[in-house]
């Protein structure tokens, strides 16, 4: 009994995301909607999320379908097939004249492709770094040599002059810059509270969004967003290096406003209700939108706290409120801004590293010199790349490329910069169209 539910559950999942090749062989092949390849996208982003937990970052579709989806458990192979398929039905679809539906189209076509790209991943496929970041990201991070971010860090030794490593001396000033832990709750209620308070100057957000904050621990990152719909985020904060002073605003920022809980609100009320488009209410982790998400994130805390604003607001709140040394406050934004170029020497060590040019061995002391960073932290940054992989692009890469098309589009004047920072949340959007 069991196996012929399970086995009819799986038939109904790939038919309603493939179609029934037998019907479609002896009929003409009706025109394909973008709505249903949008249903039949979420169930098999769905099915995909089976074998691969950290694939469904949020969703907000009907239960039913992830009840369907968990209970069939549809092999991968069949799941990467009906990906295929889908891909195959979306060629034939014409571009639409309208805009917004036309990005909508060229959107759901890559997401399509990175979750083939992703299967085969999944699957054991061994894709080169490049490769792997330009299907599943829509980008390819510069190569470059490491000896050319050298100046880089003689910048950041020359703040801290000394004896013996220069990782460990400046390890030493960010452990004294940390948040006590009985303290972080205020600092973290503090920061959150200002991030929302300059985005809701410039956003009218729903009445009813909220979000929660929750402290946890053994965990691959330093925060996290799960958005959970209707307008609400549930964020938690890793306090296994107790975030540092400056992390405050910045997870306040990236995690919240005007980051990912405003993007995914944004994203829900505009264009999951207000256009129906049902592929929106499923956020697969692993596609051209995490660059959106997390270059966006990354980029709203300079649009919030534009200049030496940031310094400014930890230095006179954040500071005395973790009873910390008000007077540090604009060395550690000069290391912040020295160690700025760093980010992308990082990215050749995380290529060379997941195509095994370089082991583990071989890697950390790399991220300890170009990171600038102690051994425990650098083991904490492969951790981070052995879990996401080529997901790391998106950080650094999706910042400077979200970055770009702000200034661009604005012409860098302020209140411009928000007006266009929101239309690139609330349209479909990927890294080569944003660099058109």
């Amino acid at each position: 009994m069991f196996k012929t539910l399970l086995t009819t559950a799986v038939a109904v999942l790939v038919l309603a995301a493939c179609g029934d090749a037998e019907t479609d062989t002896a009929a003409a092949p009706a025109a394909v909607s973008v709505d249903d390849a949008g249903e039949r996208f979420v169930k098999l982003a769905l099915a995909l999320g089976v074998h691969d937990p950290d694939y469904v970052d949020a969703y907000q579709g009907p239960e039913e379908w992830r009840t369907a989806a968990t209970a069939a458990a549809a092999p991968l192979d069949d799941v990467r097939a009906g990906a295929e398929a889908l891909a195959a039905d979306l060629a034939t679809v014409e571009a639409p004249a309208d805009a917004a539906d036309e990005a909508r189209l060229a959107l759901l076509r890559k997401n399509v492709d990175a979750m083939i790209a992703r299967a085969g991943i999944v699957a054991g496929d061994a894709l080169p770094f490049d490769d792997e970041t330009r299907l599943l990201y829509d980008v390819v991070v510069p190569r470059r040599d490491l000896a050319s971010f050298d100046p880089a860090v003689a910048r950041v030794e020359a703040l801290f002059p000394g004896d013996g490593p220069l990782e460990a001396r400046v390890d030493a000033f960010r452990s004294s810059l940390q948040i006590p832990l009985d303290k972080l709750d205020a600092v973290m209620d503090a920061a959150i509270a200002e991030c929302r308070a300059r985005t809701v100057a410039r956003y009218d957000l729903p009445e009813t969004e909220r979000f929660r904050m929750e402290f946890v621990t053994e965990q691959p990152w330093s925060g996290y967003n799960w958005y959970q719909g209707d307008y609400e985020s549930l964020i938690q904060i890793n306090t296994d290096f107790p975030p540092e002073i400056t992390r405050a605003v910045d997870l306040g920022c990236h995690e919240g406003y005007p980051g990912h809980h405003v993007w995914n609100l944004f994203v829900e009320r505009d264009l999951v209700k207000g256009r129906n488009w049902i592929e929106y209410t499923i956020v697969p982790l692993f596609s051209p939108s995490g660059l959106i998400a997390e270059g966006s994130a990354n980029y709203g805390i300079e649009l919030a706290f534009p200049g030496d604003e940031k310094t400014q607001f930890e230095r006179d709140t954040l500071y005395p409120l973790a009873g910390l040394d008000p007077a540090l406050a604009d060395k550690r934004a000069a290391l912040e801004a020295a160690s700025d170029d760093l980010a992308l020497a990082l990215l050749q060590i995380d290529r060379d590293y997941l195509d095994g040019v370089l082991s583990a061995e071989d890697a950390i002391p790399l991220v300890q010199k170009y990171g600038v960073m102690s051994p425990d932290r650098a083991a904490q940054h492969l951790s981070f790349v052995d879990a996401y992989r080529g997901y790391v692009v998106n950080y650094s890469i999706g910042r400077d490329i979200v970055r770009a098309h702000v200034e661009r589009k604005s012409g860098g004047d302020p209140a411009a910069r928000w007006e266009v920072f929101e239309t690139m949340l609330t349209t479909p959007n990927f890294a080569s169209r944003l660099m058109e």
